[in-house]
């Protein structure tokens, strides 16, 4: 895995409606779908456009439905050691949902709710394959652009991230009654990975925003096709634009994309 550890490696769709899901984004974004392992059970697909893959739909089995899972966004983070990780994470108040597991081909595994609850996976690859899924460096439209931390509590979530992660706060940008968004980066690397900011009474989450060409053609199809907007189209710094909505299937999803007009 020769990412760093601290790296955002992989994002995931958990759907309760797969097919659904993967109807939806194929025109949203622009992804082409293909099975991971055909011959598998476990419906598990991989999504691209038109290069390295940008992440993964899995298709909740029914007993994870019917013990409340809802269809929602998860990252991955890539680590040096899974089990030593969790171990940091859970000592600093995080709770295990899966516990480190071995999958054969693919690496070891865990899902955790960080300490103020936002879910999130940890994972070391079995592949020396480098992820390219977080388009940091560089960016790439249908890929990851950013991870958006929405939290209860701002200062003791990046005392723990920066911790088990070895980030660091990079920038501010105060939002007035809002609170401070504080960027984040991952050194040895000198762009952002994403940022912190306080919630506003929601419960903790992670947003991830992928990359669109025409951020108001985005904004017509969610409405069209049976989304929600929740947030925007919002200039940011730098002229682009983000808006926040929730899908059909009642997952947030974050887009990133200039404004065509």
């Amino acid at each position: 895995m020769p990412n760093h550890h601290g790296d955002f490696i992989w994002y995931e769709l958990m759907s309760r409606e797969p097919d659904a899901s993967e109807a939806f984004y194929a025109g949203l974004l622009g992804w082409t779908f293909a099975a991971a392992d055909p011959a598998g059970e476990m419906d598990y697909r991989l999504f691209s456009k038109g290069g390295p893959e940008a992440g993964g739909l899995n298709g909740l089995p029914a007993e994870a439905c019917d013990a409340g899972a809802q269809t929602m966004w998860v990252g991955y983070i890539g680590v040096d050691d899974v089990d030593a990780t969790a171990q940091e994470m859970t000592g600093r108040g995080g709770r295990v949902i899966m516990p480190p597991t071995t999958m054969p081909g693919v690496g070891r595994m865990a899902m955790l709710h960080d300490p103020q609850g936002a879910p999130i996976y940890l994972m070391r690859g079995a592949s020396d394959e480098e992820s390219q899924a977080f388009a940091q460096d560089a960016p790439r439209e249908g890929h990851c652009a950013w991870n958006e931390l929405r939290t209860s509590d701002p200062a003791a979530a990046l005392e723990v991230y920066g911790s088990c992660f070895g980030w660091e706060k990079a920038d501010s940008m105060d939002m007035g009654p809002a609170g401070s968004y504080d960027m984040l980066r991952n050194p040895p690397h000198t762009s952002f990975l994403g940022a912190v900011m306080p919630s506003g009474g929601a419960p903790s989450m992670w947003l991830f925003y992928f990359r669109v060409a025409d951020i108001d053609e985005a904004e017509r199809y969610i409405v069209q096709n049976g989304g929600e907007m929740l947030m925007g189209p919002q200039e940011i710094p730098g002229g682009e634009f983000i808006l926040n909505a929730r899908d059909p299937q009642g997952a947030i999803l974050a887009l990133i994309g200039k404004r065509s007009g």
